[in-house]
């Protein structure tokens, strides 16, 4: 287990979205490797949230449009002095690999979720609080005391659409997290500030700093410049207050 505490800071709403549903993917994941009713309640939930945040984005074509210029951006340094060129190519083809798998897939991701009755009814008593007891859902509570296989393959089977985008965010987060070096900075007084250049497309912002430190970071801004604030955790209701110390920290300004 590392023992330093990272915090990212997205530049862009594609990021933002692509990190959240990278979020919710593993716990999806993790509820779903869960053999209990609640693991599988959790399971659920989780599901429907990704599917709201479908709902909302033209997901495919975001990806393809990352995917396209991560490959144009690889490209363009194929030739340069110290690549490895075995890892170049094998990035080039995972990245055009998974470009097909989501251009090969048609209509939109996720709807035949929703032809299930079973998955329909819980989407809509979901939005109650408390709606999807025993006693609204006995088709529900009925499932949920199958058997394990039975309520693992059934999740997997309405999961299963979302397996292509899932890599496709997997693998452009790897990209741009990889695509800097760290650099060891001090916030003075808990305080520093970020002037990024404009010419270049910068992505995300990482800032990690020792697990002992009792400290957080609070990452504000925009793609041109952005400040950080070690601040301190409040134990009692006063807000938490920005440290009056100065902070060693890493950075990452990551484009790709």
């Amino acid at each position: 287990m590392t023992n330093k505490i990272t915090y990212e800071f997205p530049l862009n709403e594609r990021i933002r979205v692509f990190i959240r549903l990278e979020q919710l993917f593993e716990q999806f994941n993790h509820f779903l490797n869960g053999a209990s009713v609640w693991d599988k309640r959790a399971a659920l939930n989780v599901l429907l949230d990704i599917m709201t945040i479908f709902s909302r984005n033209d997901l495919k074509s975001e990806l393809l449009k990352e995917l396209d210029r991560n490959g144009k951006a690889l490209n363009r340094i194929a030739h340069s002095q110290g690549v490895d060129a075995e890892k170049l190519n094998q990035l080039l083809g995972e990245v055009s690999q998974t470009s097909k798998k989501l251009y090969a897939s048609s209509g939109k991701i996720g709807i035949h979720v929703l032809e299930s009755d079973l998955f329909q009814s819980i989407a809509q008593r979901s939005s109650i609080p408390g709606g999807t007891c025993s006693f609204d859902l006995p088709e529900f509570h009925y499932w949920l005391e199958q058997e394990e296989p039975i309520r693992l393959r059934d999740l997997q089977q309405w999961s299963s659409p979302f397996n292509d985008i899932r890599n496709a965010i997997d693998l452009i987060l790897n990209l741009i997290r990889n695509s800097s070096d760290e650099t060891r900075e001090i916030a003075k007084a808990g305080f520093f500030q970020i002037s990024l250049d404009r010419s270049q497309p910068y992505q995300l912002i990482k800032v990690s700093l020792d697990k002992s430190l009792r400290y957080f970071a609070e990452i504000s801004g925009g793609k041109h410049r952005c400040t950080v604030r070690f601040m301190v955790p409040s134990h009692d209701e006063k807000r938490p207050l920005q440290s009056s110390d100065d902070v060693s920290f890493t950075l990452s300004c990551c484009q790709f």
